[in-house]
Order: structure tokens, then sequence, then C-alpha cells
């Protein structure tokens, strides 16, 4: 039996250890992959701290991974060793549970994540169900292509799902690891972008990621700010704040939306009124299939939306998750092996 080097977390809250593992070979529908990079998540934290229903331990972190598969399973088709490939969020689906009969694939009743339900990408080896490989485009290096499979799916897919058609105004609050990659998918597709974010610091930062506006929430309030520039169609919740979310809902024009896709436990504050009189929306999103993470890393090569990278060898993952967990983190820390 062949071994890898992975990051092992012992139990909830435990540190990040390097260790030597046992290679586990593809089974029936499953394939191996030498992983060359894996993003680090802000949800990788609550993995980390045991935040999820169900976590086995050791666990390895890691579900924005880019590889090189090294070996097919029985029954996989479509894919041959040496393919590179992507797996984020959705880390596979049955293809008979009802959800998946609907072609509701995401929402699979026996759907996997990596590092919840098979061990993660900070390692140099993972076995994956190929339901959840995304064919990864050649103008993307491995790096590059990693954050797209969460990061950069949960804002396209979110986006390219709204009602909101070029030239509406659009608004990204919070601009972090998936909310900079919000701003850039929402100007690539024809939006009048406007980043919305704590303090000053980032303003520069959301000019250069294509932002036409920026408001400083704690300057002004966010709902105030969005009527004055005539109100928003959609607002993109990338930040896991309940209150700051509520925040935005007076800004939205009627018949809009708020996604969220920040995860937090916490309440909205939200009352109904604030949603009856003009027929606003709260729709939580998922992240998107691996033909959705297609779909995204070819949207990035057309229109040159990239994640602001990082990079760091899998022997600093504990360096990189320690950044991410005091808020000090580059955009996307991404490791590479």
């Amino acid at each position: 039996m062949s071994t890898h080097r992975a990051v092992h977390v012992k139990s909830a809250g435990a540190p990040l250890e390097l260790v030597e593992v046992e290679t586990t070979p593809p089974a029936r529908d499953e394939a191996r992959i030498t992983v060359r990079a894996c993003g680090i998540c802000g949800t990788d934290a609550h993995f980390v701290s045991g935040g999820f229903p169900g976590m086995s331990w050791p666990l390895t972190p890691g579900h924005e991974i880019a590889g090189t598969i090294a070996e097919l399973g029985e029954g996989v088709e479509g894919f041959a060793v040496g393919d590179r490939v992507a797996v984020g969020w959705f880390g596979g689906c049955c293809y008979h549970c009802d959800q998946c009969r609907k072609g509701q694939f995401i929402h699979c009743e026996n759907g996997k994540v990596p590092s919840y339900q098979y061990p993660g990408g900070y390692a140099e080896s993972v076995t994956v169900p190929a339901s959840a490989m995304a064919r990864i485009p050649a103008e993307l290096s491995d790096a590059e292509a990693a954050p797209m499979g969460c990061a950069g799916v949960t804002t396209y897919n979110a986006l390219r799902h709204t009602k909101a058609v070029p030239g509406d105004r659009v608004a990204i609050l919070g601009v972090g690891g998936l909310g900079h990659l919000g701003v850039q998918f929402a100007r690539a597709m024809g939006f009048e972008t406007i980043a919305i974010n704590r303090g000053a610091g980032k303003a520069d930062d959301a000019r250069k990621l294509g932002a036409h506006h920026y408001i400083d929430s704690t300057a002004a309030d966010p709902a105030e700010a969005l009527r004055a520039l005539g109100g928003a169609a959609v607002v993109l919740a990338t930040a896991g704040n309940s209150g700051a979310m509520a925040a935005t809902v007076g800004g939205i024009s009627p018949r809009g939306e708020l996604v969220t896709v920040g995860v937090t436990p916490e309440p909205l504050p939200i009352s109904p009124i604030q949603l009856i009189t003009p027929g606003v929306s709260i729709v939580g999103h998922p992240s998107g299939t691996a033909k959705d993470v297609e779909d995204t890393m070819h949207f990035a090569v057309l229109s040159g939306v990239r994640a602001w990278i990082e990079e760091l060898p899998l022997s600093r993952a504990a360096e990189g998750y320690a950044a991410l967990e005091q808020g000090r983190a580059h955009y996307r820390t991404v490791l590479t092996m």
C-alpha cells in the first residue's frame, strides 16, 4: 500500500498536523487524484471546529481541490488518467435519490462534501466520486482553478440564477474570499456593480476588482446608500453576518432579491413588512454541481476573472489556516503540493 502526506485534525479544534497516511485506491465510480492545489475556504473553519453534525475524526480539511487523475475505478466514463480536474464543495451525488431523479444533484440526499464524507484536499492525494469531477480548462493553472470549485461557483452560479439582467444594479456584500470573486463576476456579467464592506480599507481593491461604487457600511446606512444609487436588483450576501445582510434589505428594489451565500447560524433580523410591501425575496443559494464548476471556469477564462491568491506549500497549511481564522488571510490562500 502506498502512502502520501495529508493534514490531520485529530479532534474538534485540534491543531493541523502533517502526517503520512495510506493512499486509498478508487472503488467503482471513483477516481484518485494527485492534488496539485487546494484553496483554504472560510467554511474549513466550521469543519476544524467540529461545527457540522455527524463528523468523524481525524479530519483532513479542504474542498477547493485541483489536480490530475492518477487512477480510475471501474465504470468511470469520459475521464482518463492524466486529465486535469477540480473538485469543490459538491463532492458527489448518488443519482438515485428523489432529488437526483428530479435532476437536482446539488440537493442529493446522499450528497458528499470533501473533508466531511471523505478526506479532503489538504493532501497529496484524494479519492473522490467521479460525479464530483469538473474538467479544468487548459488556460487555468491548478492554483487558479482550485478556488473556482467553491468560492468561484458559489458566486457565479448564484448571480446567473438571479432575475438581474445586464445594466441592473447588483451589490456584493463583503469583499473577501467569495466577495472579491462576486464583484468580478458581477462586473463581467454587465451589472452596475456595488461593493459593500465594513470600513474604507477595501475601497481601492473593490474598484480594481471592477466595482462601480463602494459603500462603507460603517460610514453610511447601506440601505440608504443603495437607495441613493437607485436601489439594487440583487444583493449577493457573501459576508457571514446576519445583521449586515439585514441592513441591506431596505435598499433592494421592488421584486428584488437578497441572495445569501455567507454561512452563519444567526437568525436574520428582518420583519415580514420589509419583504411584503416591496415584494422582496430572500433566497439561499448552494454552491453548484461539477458541471456548474466547469461553467464557472469557462466563464472565468472568457472574462479574465481570477481569484487573488497567495500560494503556500502544503507543509505550511497550519500557518495558512491560522491566517484565515485570525482574519488576516489574503483573498484566497491556496496550498500547493
